[in-house]
C-alpha cells in the first residue's frame, strides 16, 4: 500500500476536459466486482465517501441500484439537513454506473463511472458532465481524491472477508 501525506494523493488525477465536463482516474488495489460492490452497496458506501476532514456525518444513504432505481444521501447542514438524490440510468455489474444529480437548480449533473480491472487491480474513471461552467466550479469532484483514499483503505481493511461473498 502506499502511503502519501496528508492532503495528498499522487494516485488520483483529476482533470478538467472541457469546460462542462471533469474526470478523476484512480487505480484502486483491489478487484472491480468488490470496487463496485462499494460503489453500489450503501452499508459500504457510507463507510468511505464522505471525507473525513470534512467533519460531517453521512446520516442517511438509500440506494436502489438498477436503472430507474434512485440514491439519497442525507447530510447535517446547520440547524437542518441537506440532502443529494438521483437516479441511476445505467447498472452494469462491475463495470459500469451512470447517474444523474438531481438536487441542483442550475440543471442535472451525470456521473459516469467505469470499473476496468487488469491483474486484479481497477482502473476507476470517474466523469462528471455538469450542465455549466459555474456548476463544474460548485460542483463536489475536488472531494473525490480524499474518498477515494478512504476507499483503498476500506478495501484494504476488508480484506479475504469480501472475497467469500
Amino acid at each position: 500500500m502506499e502511503l502519501n501525506s496528508e492532503n495528498e494523493t499522487p494516485r488520483t488525477k483529476v482533470e478538467r476536459k472541457s469546460e462542462c465536463d471533469v474526470v478523476v482516474t484512480r487505480t484502486i488495489d483491489a478487484p472491480a466486482r468488490l470496487v463496485f460492490e462499494a460503489w453500489t452497496t450503501a452499508e459500504l458506501f457510507r463507510r468511505w465517501w464522505v471525507p473525513k476532514s470534512f467533519g460531517v456525518t453521512l446520516l442517511s444513504c438509500e440506494m436502489d441500484v438498477r436503472v430507474g432505481g434512485q440514491y439519497r444521501l442525507v447530510f447535517p447542514h446547520e440547524d437542518s439537513t441537506m440532502e443529494f438524490f438521483g437516479t441511476y440510468l445505467e447498472v452494469t455489474p462491475h463495470s459500469r454506473l451512470v447517474w444523474s444529480n438531481d438536487e441542483g437548480d442550475a440543471g442535472e449533473t451525470v456521473t459516469t463511472v467505469t470499473f476496468e480491472e487488469n491483474e486484479g487491480k481497477t482502473l476507476l474513471v470517474v466523469h462528471d458532465r455538469y450542465p455549466s461552467k459555474e456548476a463544474v466550479d460548485t460542483g463536489s469532484t475536488g472531494a473525490l481524491p480524499e474518498a477515494l483514499d478512504q476507499l483503498d483503505e476500506l478495501l484494504a481493511s476488508l480484506g479475504s472477508s469480501t472475497e467469500t461473498n
